[in-house]
């Protein structure tokens, strides 16, 4: 399911051609791969390292957790700016289309 939505992120990145509707794309794609790497770093029947739990079932690295919640971080501030950078594109040209700058 998750090659999926991936494949019509890419898809609708690809032929858009109105900015916002690239830059969902670009956050559905993001938010996918964030999704996968989760799911890749998860352990069967291990337990989160909290105070308390014992060794016995394993433990799962925090690490990947805290670098998806950095991932996070980053791809909610690159979309501020590229909302930000569409708002300005707007204001100096008038439109949201790539194909009609050039008329």
């Amino acid at each position: 399911m998750n090659l999926l939505i991936i494949a019509l992120a890419v898809y609708g990145l690809v032929t858009a051609e109105h900015l916002i509707r690239k830059i969902m794309c670009l956050a559905i794609l993001e938010n996918m791969v964030i999704l996968a790497f989760l799911g890749v770093g998860r352990a069967q029947g291990a337990r989160a390292p909290l105070l308390g739990y014992g060794a016995e079932g394993g433990l799962v690295d925090p690490m990947p957790q805290a670098l998806m919640l950095t991932a996070i971080v980053i791809g909610v501030c690159f979309n501020a700016l590229a909302l930000a950078v569409v708002v300005r594109v707007h204001r100096h040209t008038g439109c949201l289309n790539a194909s009609e700058w050039n008329e």
